[in-house]
């Protein structure tokens, strides 16, 4: 009979288990550190634009029509998105029409001691649906309220006043040819006076509020509108 070994002996039970193989857990790994590094490496540029704030300027469709517009333009919170809009209302800096520096922090005792200066162009475009526009206004509208006699201001800007019982009771209307200008303006009184310049551009109409006393430069006012708008819309510019 033949011997058995000590092996073959040995109780079942006490057999050494077999090991399952450790290059499938090992390629596994690698290949999940792998994908990770990947994906990471791929987001990179968006984590940074992101930690870099807003982009220089947001494309908007207003009127279907195109428009950019610095980020630090817009006044309004939620209207700072790209798309198609119904309406924007935007400020900037003049004479530079750079977007305005953010406000410096004031204390409330300290706030009546500082004078504000008044140094904002505010523009509003808006969608028109084929309302008159502001050139109609001007040849159609405003000659009914004005008063016959017409005052020449200096450097060839016209002053016309409105008659009072009308609806622009108490404004002016100013007009000039080179360069282009027409702007309705109230008067001076309790708060400074403010003047109101609109224009067209294919859907849209847009709307310029400014201080009645920088007409004493009209003609500089009058090439900074017709540059903010070319920059804001460039294909006219």
């Amino acid at each position: 009979m033949a011997l058995l070994s000590s092996a073959d002996k040995a109780p079942p039970g006490r057999r050494k288990p077999r090991r399952a193989p450790t290059w499938p857990i090992v390629v596994a790994s690698l290949t999940a550190a792998a994908a990770v590094t990947l994906i990471g490496y791929l987001l990179w540029p968006t984590f940074r634009a992101e930690q870099a704030g807003d982009p220089g300027r947001i494309p908007i469709e207003v009127g279907a029509t195109l428009f950019n517009v610095p980020t630090d333009a817009f006044r309004i919170k939620v209207q700072k998105h790209s798309g198609p809009q119904e309406r924007v209302d935007l400020n900037f800096s003049y004479p530079s029409l750079d977007p305005p520096a953010k406000p410096k922090h004031v204390s409330v005792d300290g706030a009546g001691e500082i004078a504000q200066p008044i140094d904002r162009i505010f523009l509003s475009i808006a969608a028109h649906h084929d309302a008159m526009s502001p050139e109609t206004r001007l040849r159609s509208i405003f000659p009914r309220y004005l008063e016959p006699a017409a005052q020449s201001a200096p450097d060839g800007l016209t002053k016309r006043t409105f008659r009072e019982g009308t609806p622009y009771a108490a404004e002016d209307l100013f007009t000039a040819t080179t360069p282009a200008l027409a702007a309705r303006c109230t008067r001076d009184g309790v708060t400074p006076g403010m003047c109101l310049s609109e224009r067209r551009i294919d859907g849209t109409d847009l709307t310029f509020r400014f201080p009645r006393q920088w007409l004493s430069q009209w003609q500089d006012l009058a090439a900074a509108l017709d540059r903010l708008t070319a920059q804001l819309h460039g294909s006219r510019g």
